[in-house]
């Protein structure tokens, strides 16, 4: 069987905020319908790989493809438009609407998109708190919708920046649930996790990113004989 097309490419990928410079050089690849996991102590340069690949850091240079496209020299929201759905760690939702407004108002990038319906299906909890305002809901229940009104986008390649962090273990198995959910409907997955118990068994390959560089790449037949070497990475 051909192996699948790669839809995310980036080489030589550097990034800065302001004078910093955080990113030397990330060289990854992402193949339609893969997840994969950019893991690494904090600080090492996950999340600004994240929004470097979008543009929304404040000068980038190297290569970033996405399904052979060159998009280094455009603009976020030219990047977003050609599939992209960022789910940033502080989830970014409208907390003085609805649920269910939320759920209707990101522009559609896609004819792929999931209907509200699908989405609530997929997230009960959302559905019972569809009037609720987004300031009223739960962390959990926060994180839920912000992966929710990206998956209403048409948006098939998903950028989810910690989506388990600071949740009580009932919710991070429903985000695990829905992302195998996802994974099996096709939809390829960059996820950033420090919680590396639930990212593991999600992905299929793993890159370590250590000083804004990816030094190493660990696929998930492997990782059971490099539990030492992967503790090492995120000083566990």
């Amino acid at each position: 069987m051909p192996e699948a097309p790669i839809v995310l490419e980036t080489r030589g990928l550097q990034a800065w905020y302001g004078e910093s410079h955080v990113l030397h050089g990330v060289d990854l690849q992402v193949r339609q319908g893969e997840c994969v996991t950019l893991i690494g102590r904090n600080g090492a340069g996950r999340t600004t790989t994240l929004k470097a690949i979008l543009g929304l850091t404040d000068r980038r240079s190297g290569s970033v493809r996405v399904n052979g496209r060159e998009v280094i020299n455009l603009p976020p929201h030219r990047v977003a438009r050609l599939g992209l759905g960022y789910c940033p760690e502080e989830r970014g939702i409208y907390r003085t609407l609805t649920t269910a407004e939320n759920l209707t108002l990101l522009p559609k990038l896609g004819v792929e998109g999931l209907p509200s319906e699908e989405v609530l299906q997929m997230f009960p909890n959302l559905r019972e708190r569809a009037q609720s305002y987004g300031g009223q809901l739960s962390g959990g229940e926060q994180q839920m919708l912000a992966i929710g009104r990206i998956l209403t986008t048409g948006a098939r390649i998903l950028l989810l920046d910690e989506i388990t962090e600071g949740l009580a273990p009932v919710i991070v198995e429903a985000l695990r649930d829905a992302v195998t959910s996802l994974k099996r409907r096709g939809f390829t997955i960059v996820l950033v996790e420090q919680n590396f118990h639930f990212a593991r068994d999600l992905a299929d390959r793993h890159y370590v990113v250590e000083h804004g560089r990816v030094v190493a790449e660990i696929a998930a037949r492997d990782v059971a004989a490099q539990e030492d070497k992967v503790s090492k990475f995120l000083g566990v």
